[in-house]
């Protein structure tokens, strides 16, 4: 595979409003929000309920090329492999308003759950306005279909999302476009995509342009890649042939008799469809000759015959050189949303002015009218407890008042100034163990965060001793970093800011400004707090909440940041020794169990480590011999 580009240097996220852009001006129908990077349907109907979806860009056509009449009423479009921010999701959500409610179409990976659930709850919160955001009415739906992580390891996450999704989608997207009701185009969305699944292959990792590349090595097949560069599951080696690839692959997608795997039932009678997607870097040619042999063995092995076959580019890792293979029980899925298979059959076939649906016409279309379903009325309790799938009690983003927590400016500038330094310094090690883990965007992404940070600073955002002010400005930096970990500071920096705020207008005195006040570590302790309702990591996870958790306990019991950051610094480093559990990093097989510290939460501590700094405290720096 090329690692060659002809935007070599360029930084990768300047490439996505590039594109989006150019799919803009070709496509009069579509609108752009260049600086939210929201794609959305000129044509959205209000009366209808509103589809957004979104996700790291990268995976193209996903999402930004299924935006229109009959699929998604918009897009939200963030970094190459990283989440959009809240803020980007709002916007997507201001520019297709339903009168009736939204549902927001993501993949199941923690950054889109984090993010998509913050702008679901902040835009709970602003639901005074009905005709903005349907009166509240917000669900989530995550695609699950990825079969390579077995139930054992996936019980506390779910499966993440692989290229199946685009059956949930094309069906939810038709059900808005016929006016079904909310609660009946959740059910359908719901019902779908638990009834898909997908595995992938790859012959190699894709190349992001401006990032080291890691490659798989010669003569080896992945059997269960990710979209992400994360390493497989299985690594074959002499390479297998294509048969046995195949039969691999689709006995961990049918094979019933896999505890582990056996998530969907498939049946001789059923009506099943079928996707072979391109990951990117495999020609027309041979993507239709693997096609042609999983229908092959399908028909063999299973007695099943797809009544519909998807052959493309539906969701790319930028130029990697693998596919993937969906199924999706239509039969199962009708029956679990009470209604027919025929209405979802007519739904994946439905037009689209979607610019990268391809808009097969077909000489056998069941052209009953959908059914309107039945049992509307009941079975809404199973799905309302689904929708609330986050606290409603986020924080809302509070107006610049007058209200201060006044502090010595000076030393509020320097705290923060250090902090940015030391995470600065750290980029090439959280770099380099992200790498092992992922596609290595962490450091990147921790050094943009604190350059923007810098430049704020730099501009005298300190000057006046504010910590709310200071704390409202990193708030608005942070929400556009995207990225698991710029959800994480998002929430706990809103959840920070609204404990303090209870105590505005009081000034420290000298002797406490430098964070020894027990009004900080109150505070810090209830953000941390009001943060575990909103993502399910926990210490032993192998994440940024390693270091999180026990330092604000530290913290709080103590009141003593010294203390605090002592115990940050243990933990960090403790995290070569665990076993990830969640995120991206549980998925990498053998990687995982590299003595590496987890990136996030080692970000954490030099940033933490860089306030003890700046405000003149000494505390013994923890160092790893890996970085």
């Amino acid at each position: 595979m090329s690692t060659r580009h002809y935007f070599p240097s360029t930084a990768a996220n300047t490439l996505v409003p590039r594109a989006l852009r150019a799919l803009t001006t070709a496509n009069p129908h579509l609108s752009l929000d260049e600086p939210h990077r929201v794609i959305a349907n000129k044509n959205h109907d209000p009366s209808n309920v509103s589809i957004i979806g979104g996700g790291g860009s990268g995976h193209e056509p996903a999402w930004s090329g299924y935006v229109g009449d009959g699929l998604l009423s918009a897009a939200a479009c963030g970094d190459i492999f990283a989440s959009p921010s809240a803020s980007q999701v709002l916007a997507a959500m201001e520019a297709a308003p339903s009168e009736q409610g939204t549902i927001l179409l993501i993949t199941n990976y923690t950054g889109d759950r984090l993010h998509f659930g913050l702008a679901a709850e902040k835009a709970r919160a602003k639901a005074a306005s009905p005709s903005q955001y349907g009166n509240g009415k917000i669900a989530i739906v995550a695609a699950t279909d990825d079969v390579s992580i077995g139930r054992s390891k996936c019980a506390k996450v779910g499966r993440r999302g692989l290229p199946g999704h685009i059956f949930t989608m094309k069906t939810v997207c038709s059900a808005a476009a016929e006016n079904w009701s909310f609660e009946n185009c959740v059910r359908v969305g719901e019902a779908v995509n638990a009834q898909t699944v997908s595995i992938g292959s790859a012959l190699d990792h894709c190349h992001v342009p401006g990032r080291q590349h890691q490659s798989v090595p010669d003569d080896t097949c992945v059997i269960g890649a990710g979209i992400h560069n994360e390493p497989g599951q299985r690594m074959i080696s002499p390479f297998p042939s294509v048969d046995d690839v195949v039969k691999q692959c689709l006995g961990l997608l049918c094979d019933m008799d896999d505890p582990e795997r056996a998530f969907v039932k498939f049946e001789h009678e059923d009506e099943i469809a079928l996707l072979v997607n391109n990951n990117g870097g495999i020609s027309a040619l041979e993507l239709g000759a693997l096609a042609d042999e999983v229908q092959s063995q399908l028909a063999e092995r299973y007695d099943l015959k797809p009544c519909r076959t998807l052959v493309g580019a539906f969701e790319t890792s930028l130029n990697a050189p693998g596919f993937s293979i969906s199924l999706v029980n239509l039969s199962a899925a009708a029956r679990e949303c009470d209604t027919a298979a025929s209405t979802l059959l007519e739904f994946l076939d439905r037009p689209t002015t979607a610019v990268s649906w391809p808009n097969t016409i077909r000489s056998m279309i069941n052209t009953a009218k959908p059914n309107p379903m039945v049992n509307v009325n009941g079975g809404n309790e199973k799905w309302s407890q689904k929708g609330q799938d986050l606290e409603a009690n986020m924080p809302v983003d509070a107006p610049r008042t007058k209200r201060h927590f006044l502090i010595d400016a000076s030393l509020l500038d320097a705290a923060v100034r250090s902090a940015c330094k030391a995470a600065i310094t750290s980029e090439p090690y959280l770099t380099k163990w992200d790498m092992v883990m992922g596609d290595g965007d962490c450091g990147e992404a921790v050094k943009d965060l604190c350059e923007a940070v810098l430049r704020m600073l730099d501009s005298g955002a300190a000057s006046s001793g504010s910590l709310l002010d200071i704390l409202q400005t990193l708030m608005e930096i942070v929400d556009a970093m995207g990225g698991t970990l710029g959800a994480i500071f998002g929430i706990f920096l809103s959840a920070f800011y609204s404990a303090l705020a209870k105590h505005a207008d009081q000034s420290q005195p000298s002797g406490q400004a430098s964070g020894m006040s027990p009004i900080f570590a109150s505070s810090v302790a209830s953000a941390v707090e009001s943060l575990q309702r909103h993502t399910p990591a926990r210490e032993g996870d192998r994440t940024v909440m390693d270091v999180l958790i026990p330092f604000a306990m530290t913290y709080a019991q103590s009141n003593d940041f010294v203390a605090g950051v002592q115990t940050a610094g243990t933990k960090a480093l403790a995290t070569r020794f665990i076993k990830p559990r969640l995120g991206r990093a549980s998925y990498v097989g053998d990687a995982a169990a590299k003595e590496v510290p987890d990136p996030g939460a080692w970000a954490l501590y030099e940033m933490l480590w860089g306030i003890a700094e700046g405000l003149g405290m000494s505390v013994t720096k923890v160092t790893c011999d890996d970085g």
